[in-house]
């Protein structure tokens, strides 16, 4: 610690701040006497002097103090109506502070409102941030939206309310994401009309960030001259680091393989960079002095130029610091830059060490500064392969740190990521992302020349695309992590930290032509002296390095089993009614670990011809927004059984994501064909994969393990086996009867009352015939609410038969349907049954085990 005191500062600033931001005020105290008790150790060990612990300890708490701090001013200043599901009717005027985001039907940009009229109430006189959603009704209002500046003055008017929370357990909490920007508040606005906007003083923050965000548009609409409408998105991430053109599909193809970094501007783009500018100004024969300060000067310039994402940042300020330094002739090793960069962010907002792309920065840039060095010494030293042995140490060192932030924000990890990362990177740092800097200058000068060197990517661009798609596609060698918790990810990077401390010295490769007669063999190779390794291996076995080492590699085995297979030894089974909106998902995991997915949701579009400019770069999708991450986060590797209840569009168009993503072992399904293009997609994309789909009858049995089995209910056995078409789907839904060790669950798809009856005098046939089918109970513990609660589902006979406990309705908090049905609320009720609803309950989960329902936890929104 002596040597590196302003590293090992930082440090502890970072764990200051982490600290404040995750925990309450008992675990601030109890984390800070724990690092408390680390600095005194490191003292008794003569690790560290009392001066440096005692500036670590101050570092620490300064910085937890200034998170607190931070979160104490980080309120809204409409005090009293932050009520969940309220919402106001507001008029709102103040200064437009980010830039107009124009897709589809939809504009959306931040305020700071500086008046603020609620529901016809005084004008309050404010400082509020807003987030506001501009809906609109016809294509040429794109344009009008498109005209809004960063630093204009606008008025409108629209419905103030509160962002969602996390209505999933481990969903996404898009209202803390805004309360990290300090945004409380969505405002909607309903047309153009409402939004009236004019441009404001000329020189304020806001308005010089607005002639930035013009100059990007204007050179991202150069790419899109320059590149076919499938690359220039590409083009343009990569280059200026603009994100909101990129296609979906090819991020998440990119996304699959681990290489999203590269389209993240980031270090190398910035070395990249300066590399070109100070080619020329050494062209016009600057001094030395000079460049350097020239340079200094560029560095922002271009970090506000691409975005000045945390990573963009992150290399400016680590660049401009490092200009500094050889200026005054100080320049020191690149991990003082690094922890003098996070320390400098982390002061000017607190909030970034919860950013993603902060923590990836940081962590991947200082892993290759402590590691790269260990591994490449301990790897032979052939001088005709020494650029390729570089480049293979520097891309699994990066895999390696990265690794277990990977899994725990993104929770999979692709081995191919790693060939992958070898070829693509350099491929395309080097070559694909200069080819395409100098298209778009020599375009401005030249549009022939630009055209020509883009025409020159374009080619490499379709080649990168189909090998990342084919690697992305080999599924055998894709694995899905559940979210590891903190201490695993603490022990990962140190035992990595360990391995590379104790990795030796590799010996040179020594041709017979380099031999020099008068120098000694053991002088000879680099690395460690023969000597040394013979009085190594005289030790005992506990004291050698090998030994140490391989204690290490067991340890990072032991903690790559342990997150890949979590839930081993858990034997409590899981019953999850997902909140997806106006629709249904029910995940099931079994006491022996076997998952089981009821559904996928599905978001209705109820676009009309015509009205395809509505359409949005990457909209809203259930499955990939919600179920699938879900699924990844509870370390869903595979799907047992995928269970389709029927094939209407609120319980399947989730699926797509579903089967995209995770592979699925089987299917059961109603056994009919809708005429409609999501049905039959999702029926013929299992036909191409190979899924077995099996078509449920009255009767059919699935015994999942030990503990668990799965009765069918419904629909009636097939007169022939022909697959019938069916647009009607509702009565054809598949009805389960499920029993976990002694507790009982019956998910009932969208069956009216008309099949109900049809179900219970089947089930009253079977009791007189004497049959088991399913097993006779007196009353079931979880009724899952047929067709999300309506008015002709959930009949007093079907309560009356099965006398449930509870009941659980999934349903969408903004329906037009008008579910539940207040008569279905008022017949629950009077069966004295405990209801819960995800649109106002939000994820309903049931743990059983062989006590019972022990545990319900409702994850409120």
């Amino acid at each position: 610690m002596n040597k590196r005191p302003l590293v090992w500062f930082a440090v502890f600033w970072m764990i200051g701040s982490t600290i404040g931001a995750e925990f309450n005020s008992m675990g601030i105290v109890m984390a800070a006497g724990g690092m408390a008790l680390v600095l005194a150790a490191l003292v008794l060990l003569k690790q560290a002097t009392p001066r440096l612990a005692a500036v670590c300890l101050l570092g620490c708490a300064l910085a937890a103090g200034e998170r607190l701090w931070a979160d104490a001013r980080n309120v809204t200043a409409l005090a009293g109506m932050d009520v969940p599901d309220a919402s106001y009717e507001v008029e709102v005027s103040g200064t437009i502070v980010s830039a107009v985001e124009v897709d589809g039907d939809r504009a959306a940009f931040r305020v700071t409102a500086d008046t603020v009229r609620v529901e016809g109430k005084e004008p309050l006189k404010l400082r509020e941030r807003l987030f506001v959603q501009v809906r609109l009704a016809e294509q040429p209002h794109q344009e009008i939206a498109a005209a809004w500046h960063r630093g204009d003055k606008v008025r409108f008017a629209g419905e103030l309310s509160l962002p969602a929370g996390a209505s999933n357990s481990g969903g996404f909490d898009y209202r803390r994401y805004l309360s990290s920007q300090h945004i409380h508040w969505l405002v909607k606005v309903t047309g153009i009309g409402a939004v009236h906007a004019a441009p404001g003083p000329g020189w304020t923050a806001a308005a010089v960030l607005g002639r930035v965000d013009a100059a990007r548009d204007w050179l991202g609409a150069r790419f899109d001259s320059l590149y076919p409408a499938d690359q220039s998105g590409y083009m343009k991430g990569l280059v200026l680091g603009i994100r909101e053109d990129l296609d979906p599909d090819q991020f998440q193809q990119f996304s699959r393989l681990g290489l999203t970094h590269i389209l993240a501007i980031s270090g190398l783009h910035v070395a990249v960079f300066i590399y070109a500018l100070g080619a020329i100004l050494r062209l016009f024969r600057m001094t030395r002095e000079r460049m350097l300060i020239t340079l200094m000067l560029a560095v922002p310039l271009y970090v506000l130029l691409s975005g000045s994402s945390p990573s963009v940042v992150r290399a400016g300020l680590m660049t401009m610091l490092g200009l500094l330094a050889a200026r005054m002739d100080k320049l020191k090793d690149g991990l003082h830059l690094l922890a003098a960069a996070a320390v400098g962010m982390l002061m000017w907002n607190p909030y970034f060490i919860q950013d993603v792309s902060f923590q990836l920065s940081f962590a991947v840039t200082a892993g290759l500064i402590l590691f790269v060095p260990s591994v490449r010494h301990a790897m032979p030293h052939w001088p005709k392969g020494k650029a390729l042995l570089d480049l293979l140490v520097v891309t699994i060192v990066a895999q390696a740190v990265s690794f277990p932030l990977t899994i725990y924000y993104f929770n999979q990890f692709h081995l191919l990521s790693i060939p992958a990362n070898l070829i693509l990177v350099p491929f395309i740092s080097f070559i694909i992302m200069p080819i395409g800097a100098v298209a778009l200058l020599f375009g401005l000068l030249w549009p022939l020349g630009g055209q020509l060197l883009a025409a020159v990517s374009v080619y490499a661009n379709d080649w990168t695309f189909l090998l990342v798609k084919k690697l992305g596609e080999v599924d055998v060698v894709h694995s899905i992590w559940a979210t590891p918790p903190l201490w695993w990810i603490a022990a990962w990077y140190f035992i990595l930290a360990v391995i590379c401390r104790l990795l030796p010295a590799a010996p040179s490769v020594v041709h017979k032509e380099d031999i020099d007669d008068t120098v000694p063999l053991q002088e000879a190779a680099a690395g460690t002296p023969i000597w040394e390794l013979q009085e190594e291996q005289q030790r005992p076995i506990w004291q050698s390095r090998l030994a140490a080492i391989t204690a290490a590699g067991l340890a990072g085995i032991s903690l790559l089993l342990y997150a890949y297979f979590p839930d081993v030894l858990n034997r409590t089974a899981d019953v999850d009614v997902l909140d997806v909106g106006q629709g249904d998902s029910i995940y099931i995991r079994t006491p022996k670990g076997k998952r089981i997915l009821v559904d996928g949701g599905g978001t209705l579009s109820f676009r009309k011809a015509g009205e395809e400019w509505k359409e949005r770069t990457d909209p809203f999708e259930v499955g990939g927004k919600v179920i699938v991450p879900l699924l990844m986060k509870r370390g869903v590797q595979a799907i047992d059984l995928l269970v389709i209840s029927h094939l209407d569009s609120d319980h399947i168009r989730g699926l797509k994501a579903v089967l995209d993503m995770i592979p699925v072992r089987a299917i059961l399904w109603n056994g009919s064909i809708k005429p409609a293009e999501d049905a039959e997609g999702i029926l013929r994309e299992a036909v191409r994969k190979g899924i077995p789909l099996y078509r449920a009858e009255l009767g059919q049995q699935w015994k999942m393990d030990e503990e668990t089995a799965i009765t069918v209910l419904w629909p009636p056995p097939a007169s022939n086996k022909t697959i019938p078409i069916v647009e009607e789907q509702n009565d054809d839904s598949v009805v389960l009867f499920m029993q976990i060790y002694e507790s009982t669950f019956l998910m009932s798809g969208d069956i009216s009352s008309k099949a109900e009856s049809a179900i219970l005098s089947r089930l009253d046939e079977a009791d007189a015939e004497g049959t088991t089918s399913p097993p006779p109970v007196k009353r079931i513990d979880v009724l899952k609410v047929a067709h999300h609660g309506s008015r002709f589902s959930t009949s007093e006979a079907w309560l009356s038969f099965w006398r449930p406990l509870q009941a659980a309705i999934s349903v969408g908090a903004t329906n037009t349907y008008g579910h539940p049905h207040p008569d279905v609320l008022n017949r629950l009720n009077v069966a004295a049954v405990d209801a819960f609803r995800t649109d106002q309950d939000g994820e309903i989960r049931y743990k059983v085990n062989r006590t019972g329902i022990y545990e319900q936890i409702i994850k409120q929104k």
